[in-house]
């Protein structure tokens, strides 16, 4: 193994060029979801498929990215100058609007040396609403499904696929915009790594890649030697899945063995009728990000880091779905109560060093209809929520938790690129549980249409609230609320739903706050709550 100096050194050259492939990606993306919210995720893999750096980017794509590498070498021959192009949730995929461009690299020889892929959200891939994110009972309502299919050959875009994907859209011109960023994201990202081989060689590049896996290995496996042996279990629950099914459970049972890890999935709820299951890839990829935040040390993240780790899913269960089971929200909202229970099983295992539960939910939202010029339009955004606290810090207000790595949109991009008037946009003061250390706040948020639209919610935690940890209180739920034009009163909507509003319509989404963290024993930090409280200030983390 190489020594440590030259093992960062190719850790951060090729971590680097993960990273300018998103900044590409970003910069020159049509939709506010890539542009503004930055969701999307890119890394770089070996002629294996395994992950070998990643830009710090979402965890929920990065995790399941190698099962998707390896369904398209199973499925597809790559030569020189072509990417494939998926999104198939049973091939390493997450949801339908998670679409991966895959390039081969070829630098000696026919097959790729390595391949550099991304992963990006797009706001609408067809299917039952605008937003492809609607309550669903199967993936074929959820929108165009792609298997692993080439969409450049030889260097050259095959406009017959292009076509093919755009004429099963709402918003064909901007999905055209996104899709062409992600190819340009490749390009680069193919070009570095040429380069980098060219200037260090190619035999040094491929033995540093190895070194890098084996390095992670190495370290994790060290650092599940510092968790205490023993077996810990943990299980929270989903509210519903939108179609009558509630208080759906998941469960995990950790067991520690000297160096190895394993977490067993069986006793988690089978798979349900509505789209809250989960698919293998988001699992594990809830599994990474988990343990390797539990562990507190620089691992890099890559396939190695995984290799001492087994994770067991029963069949056809709401942690390991099966076609035709939907998945829009298995994504998004059971990704984060995988990680809910992870840490919980964790905090069992690590007294003192986990935190209590974040908000528990993406709060997904989506808009779609025609605008006033005649041109259709659709939007999707996560809203922020509270961070769990911790053993010595509070939680963070109105942040994107866990699995997702995203940024708040800015209300000026929203009314730029949609007919919305953003009203209100503040923190839910008082959201967060009572601690020694408090959770963090949710957020509240209010739109005003101002063209008609169908809106659809995916949103959990509105029944069960995050847990704390260590006596702390658990943050309150969150609230989907609506107006309607000239009413004065709120109507209650549910968790999950899909609805019908014109212009002059109000939405109202109030995010769920953090776990709180320790039994709170001095009067004068719960004064100084009651104060932040009152003034309606937001409090800032220790962390």
């Amino acid at each position: 193994m190489s020594d440590p100096t030259q093992l960062m050194i190719y850790r951060n050259l090729l971590s680097s060029i993960a990273e300018e492939m998103g900044v590409v990606l970003q910069k020159t993306s049509y939709s506010p979801n890539i542009k503004e919210r930055r969701d999307y995720s890119c890394a770089l893999f070996d002629h294996q498929g395994q992950l070998l750096a990643q830009a710090a980017h979402i965890p929920v794509h990065l995790g399941a990215f190698s099962i998707s590498i390896r369904a398209a070498m199973e499925e597809v021959t790559f030569e020189p100058g072509d990417t494939v192009i998926m999104n198939d949730p049973y091939r390493g995929g997450t949801h339908l609007p998670d679409i991966s461009l895959i390039t081969g690299v070829f630098l000696s020889g026919k097959k790729p040396t390595f391949y550099v892929a991304n992963r990006a959200h797009h706001a609408d891939v067809g299917g039952l609403a605008p937003g492809s994110m609607a309550p669903a009972t199967d993936i074929l309502q959820e929108g165009i499904r792609i298997p692993p299919v080439k969409i450049e050959q030889g260097g050259a875009l095959r406009k017959d696929v292009l076509q093919l994907l755009l004429a099963n859209v709402r918003t064909p011109q901007e999905r055209e915009g996104d899709l062409r960023a992600q190819l340009a994201a490749n390009t680069i990202g193919t070009r570095r790594l040429t380069e980098l081989a060219k200037r260090k060689g190619l035999v040094t590049l491929q033995r540093s890649a190895k070194n890098l896996l084996l390095y992670s290995e190495k370290l994790m496996r060290a650092a599940i030697r510092t968790i205490p042996n023993g077996t810990y279990e943990f299980e929270d629950r989903l509210d519903d899945d939108g179609q009558g099914t509630v208080n759906i459970p998941i469960r995990v049972r950790l067991r520690i063995a000297g160096e190895k890890a394993t977490f067993d999935f069986h006793g988690s709820s089978p798979q349900v009728k509505g789209c809250v299951n989960a698919t293998k890839a988001i699992t594990i990829s809830a599994v990474q990000y988990a343990l390797c935040s539990a562990v507190g040390i620089d691992i890099p993240i890559n396939e190695g880091a995984l290799a001492p780790v087994t994770t067991i899913l029963p069949e056809d269960s709401v942690v390991n779905s099966s076609f035709p089971g939907a998945t829009a929200a298995g994504n998004v909202e059971t990704s984060q109560r995988i990680v809910d229970v992870l840490l919980g099983a964790l905090a069992k295992a690590l007294p003192g060093k986990i935190p209590a539960a974040s908000c528990g939910s993406m709060s997904n939202l989506t808009l779609g209809g025609t605008g006033a010029d005649g041109v259709p339009f659709s939007y999707y955004e996560t809203l922020a929520g509270g961070a769990g606290a911790g053993p010595t810090w509070d939680g963070q207000d109105a942040v994107q938790t866990h699995m997702t790595n995203t940024l708040n949109t800015p209300v000026e991009a929203l009314e730029i690129a949609y007919p919305f008037r953003v009203i209100r946009n503040s923190i839910r003061t008082g959201s967060g549980g009572e601690g020694d250390h408090p959770g963090g706040n949710g957020l509240i948020r209010e739109i005003e249409l101002l063209a008609p639209a169908r809106m659809g919610l995916l949103t959990e935690r509105r029944i069960l609230s995050p847990y704390g940890l260590d006596g702390g209180k658990p943050g309150q739920t969150g609230k989907n609320l609506l107006k309607r034009k000239g009413k004065s009163t709120w109507e209650k909507l549910p968790g999950k739903a899909m609805l019908t509003l014109e212009a002059g319509d109000i939405i109202r989404i109030e995010t769920p706050g953090g776990g709180g963290y320790g039994k709170e024993t001095t009067p004068r930090k719960k004064a100084i709550q009651s104060k932040s409280a009152r003034s309606g200030k937001t409090r800032k983390s220790r962390a």
